[in-house]
């Protein structure tokens, strides 16, 4: 039985602010390694059935097809997957499909491979998510998530934003709890067997300076750009976070190089 979907409103917010901004530069200039990390640790081959939840423009979802693999790429915001479509063409094998990751409107049992990268971490109930993610992938079907973690750089700017931004709604979970093995595991349960889990780093050499991290995430991650929209009339408030996101950004650049530390999971459907 499927979900029963969040309020049209909140999701209608959360497809408008993934769709602000640039968030394909994101994926193609920070990130691109991680959707193969995705597939490889998914052992995806010919033949197989594969949803990539939250797939944004493609990250792991156009590997997994190049790897042979049968793809249905879904995500809430559908001008992230016209990104994705457009430049995906050698990848024929991808379906593209708005969808809501809390909600899926797929069979049960329908995949062999069901994975998310740095995506279904961002559906506000983790356990409706969570879910939805194992009804629809087969018993003995592979489950893998790539998630930032709650004390790695990504979790930390989340928490440097927060005092900046409307409070979440009632019942919501952060997104980096993805990114905490005892979360996953709780909300996955006894419905999968095999569970691996590795934190790893990506390097990020972008930015010479935490203002220049700062700078671009303003301009092209959507909730960067909320968070800067709702504080755009208090000079003060703007400064302040400003301030906080160079700091941070700062702390963590070495040597021109910034490492974003994820939790890489994986599990079999019991």
């Amino acid at each position: 039985m499927t979900a029963t979907p969040a309020p049209p409103e909140l999701k209608a917010r959360h497809r408008a602010m993934w769709g602000l901004g640039n968030y394909a530069r994101v994926a193609d200039e920070l990130i691109p390694e991680l959707g193969q990390v995705i597939v490889e640790a998914c052992e995806i081959a010919a033949g197989d059935r594969v949803l990539d939840i939250a797939a944004g423009t493609g990250n792991a979802a156009v590997p997994a097809a190049l790897a042979g693999a049968d793809v249905t790429a879904s995500d809430l915001t559908p001008e992230l997957l016209e990104i994705g479509q457009a430049r995906g063409s050698e990848a024929a094998s991808i379906t593209w499909r708005v969808a809501d990751a809390e909600a899926l409107p797929f069979d049960e049992a329908e995949f062999d491979v069901v994975m998310s990268c740095v995506g279904i971490m961002f559906a506000p109930f983790h356990e409706k998510a969570a879910a939805e993610l194992l009804r629809v992938v087969r018993p003995g079907g592979r489950i893998g998530l790539v998630s930032w973690t709650p004390e790695g750089f990504i979790g930390q700017m989340f928490a440097t934003m927060k005092p900046f931004m409307a409070p979440p709604p009632e019942g919501a979970q952060p997104p980096p709890r993805w990114g905490d093995e005892a979360h996953v595991r709780g909300l996955l349960g006894d419905h999968v067997t095999s569970v691996r889990a590795e934190k790893r780093t990506v390097a990020v050499d972008s930015f010479e300076t935490g203002a220049e991290f700062r700078d671009f995430f303003k301009a092209c991650y959507g909730p960067t750009i909320v968070a800067y929209r709702g504080i755009a009339d208090d000079e003060s408030r703007t400064a302040e976070l400003d301030a906080a996101l160079a700091d941070l950004g700062d702390r963590y650049l070495t040597a021109g190089t910034m490492r974003w530390e994820y939790l890489l999971l994986t599990a079999v459907r019991g």
